[in-house]
């Protein structure tokens, strides 16, 4: 059995899970997330835990079931705290800003790049240039930051661009004169 599958996932107070059928609502503090499991496993909620259970030892279905119980374990951690990353933009006159939704980015290019938010992540301007992705579901605040940094990923020569704080960009030489 699947050393994460097999482990039950404790919900903490203030948060109310409800199963109905296949589908596993969880609402917290922060919002409320839902999770439509696959057929082949199935969800109960016992008391103050949450066990994910499969119905066959199929490939797909073993390899299906400790993913599904980190998505709810991560569903939960959601609710409750909530998930964030935190970019930074490294360049002479690099900038970032935030206009309700959107968030202004001043790259170097011919004009300022605009990204709306999506539904459920909210954007900060931190310490300087630093921008905080922050929202209940983890998969789009990945996905988010993923989209800002992929504008003027970090380019290898001086360094500028936008990365991830613990992200490392190994420099390279430039030219030598000789």
């Amino acid at each position: 059995m699947s050393r994460v599958g097999k482990q039950p996932i404790a919900i903490p107070s203030g948060v109310t899970v409800t199963v109905d059928g296949k589908t596993i609502r969880i609402k917290g503090a922060k919002g409320e997330l839902a999770w439509t499991v696959p057929d082949c496993l199935s969800v109960a909620a016992e008391g103050a835990e949450i066990r994910v259970s499969r119905q066959d030892e199929q490939k797909q279905t073993r390899a299906l079931h400790g993913t599904n119980r980190r998505l709810i374990a991560n569903m939960i951690q959601g609710v409750t705290d909530g998930f964030s990353k935190i970019l930074e933009v490294h360049g002479v006159g690099f900038r970032a800003a935030v206009q309700g939704r959107k968030l202004v980015l001043t790259l170097g290019f011919a004009s300022p790049v605009e990204y709306e938010a999506p539904d459920g992540v909210t954007f900060a301007i931190t310490e300087g240039n630093d921008i905080e992705v922050s929202g209940v579901d983890k998969q789009k605040v990945g996905a988010a930051a993923a989209r800002i940094r992929s504008f003027f990923p970090p380019e290898p020569y001086k360094g500028k661009g936008i990365r991830y704080r613990d992200e490392y960009v190994r420099r390279k030489a430039g030219k030598s004169v000789a």
